[in-house]
């Protein structure tokens, strides 16, 4: 699986780079991380490797092994579940407490992310929606989550966040290329700002549980079809 040579975007690090193609299947579970082929990818010397090996070590997507260096971290039906069990309820919970405190400023931000959001149906090319889709959909959460007013809720968030990137980026391939399911998500996300804007906390809360739980069969189904239990 070919990609952009990393070493043209001096605006990542070798740790975004390496991070992000483990996240999208350049490297495959299980697969062993060879320091040669990684220093010709990412054009880095062993030291900052090293370093963001050990961040995504801690990170659960990298696993070191004892004298014999670094493979990247097996996925499976069981993590992936409780992953997704966790973040849709810490994002429900999130979700209420956001409404009971955002200001208006947050709410014309939830707005401003919604329709940014619903545009994405006008990028045409598969890279570019894969893309677009991804950083806007991440906005339009972290938009609404910022209400909450609480630090470490949110960085529970981010760590649950990552920990499902591999698994949400298989649910992402699928469904960002199907016009239907864009249209069935951009009504999800309409009908949640509905209950954001009405304040209604048990009915917005409900709804992201569900609208967060809504990839999990497709994730399961693509990982029983690649041979993942």
């Amino acid at each position: 699986m070919e990609a952009l040579a990393p070493r043209q975007n001096s605006a990542f690090s070798g740790y975004e780079w390496l991070k992000q193609d483990i996240i999208r299947g350049v490297f495959k579970p299980g697969e062993k991380l060879l320091m040669s082929a990684l220093k010709e990818r990412y054009d880095l010397g062993v030291g900052p490797l090293r370093e963001a090996l050990s961040q995504l070590v801690a990170e659960k997507l990298v696993v070191a092994i004892s004298q014999k260096g670094y493979r990247v971290a097996p996925m499976s039906l069981d993590e992936m579940q409780d992953i997704y069990d966790a973040r849709a309820n810490l994002e429900a919970m999130i979700v209420g407490l956001a409404i009971e405190r955002g200001d208006d400023a947050w709410e014309a931000s939830v707005l401003a992310q919604s329709h940014t959001l619903a545009k994405v149906m006008e990028v045409k090319t598969r890279e570019q929606r894969l893309d677009v889709w991804d950083q806007r959909h991440k906005a339009f959460h972290t938009a609404i989550a910022s209400g909450c007013g609480s630090k470490h809720l949110l960085q529970a968030r981010t760590y649950l966040f990552d920990q499902a990137e591999r698994y949400r980026h298989l649910w992402l391939t699928q469904t960002v290329f199907s016009e239907q399911a864009l249209e069935l998500k951009r009504q999800e996300h309409a009908a949640l700002v509905d209950a954001i804007l009405a304040r209604d906390a048990k009915r917005a809360s409900e709804m992201m549980r569900t609208h967060l739980m809504t990839p999990v069969p497709i994730i399961a189904q693509i990982m029983q079809a690649n041979g993942t239990r």
